[in-house]
């Protein structure tokens, strides 16, 4: 299947030095990817690339900029958002590395696979972009929203705002 922003770049183009690349997600493309992710709009979505080779595969290092509204996590609304993420990357052929053996520290880098001979810039943006969203955004109305539907603040709930009353009872 093919992926809803494909950018293929052969590995045999990308020689000894660096090879630079931007990719710019079309009308049609953004409108995919806004189903796949959930998103209210995807207005924008670019992607420069840095790729070299090393001893492993092919590492990527860039900056993805997008501006994307997605709902509200209370009311709905959409809740926009400027993404300007830096990233590195590195392209393993699919099989090379058993994916449970990978160790991940404070430096690893992303790892992407890859089979045949390219990779997918377009889908490594869009990978990226989904990491780099806010998990939970919210509206300016998202409290009230809350606070409609009977979900109470984390400082009002639990034992302590019970406490408190108990002891405003005792002082009288």
């Amino acid at each position: 299947m093919t992926p809803e922003f494909h950018r293929p770049v052969r590995i045999d183009q990308i020689g000894e030095g660096e090879l630079r690349q931007q990719i710019t997600a079309d009308g049609d493309e953004r409108r995919r990817l806004t189903g796949r992710f959930g998103l209210v709009e995807l207005g924008s979505l670019t992607a420069d690339y840095t790729l070299r080779r090393d001893a492993a595969g092919i590492v990527a290092t860039g900056r993805l900029r997008a501006e994307v509204a997605q709902p509200c996590v209370a009311s709905g609304e959409p809740v926009p958002e400027s993404v300007d993420e830096a990233f590195t990357l590195r392209f393993l052929p699919d099989g090379s590395v058993d994916s449970s053996e990978l160790e991940l520290d404070g430096d690893a880098m992303d790892t992407m696979f890859y089979a045949g001979g390219s990779i997918d810039l377009g889908e490594a943006a869009a990978e990226t972009l989904a990491l780099a969203l806010d998990p939970y955004p919210r509206s300016p109305h998202a409290e009230e929203a809350l606070r409609a539907a009977g979900v109470l603040r984390e400082e009002d709930a639990g034992p302590m705002p019970a406490l408190g009353g108990l002891a405003d009872l005792l002082k009288k």
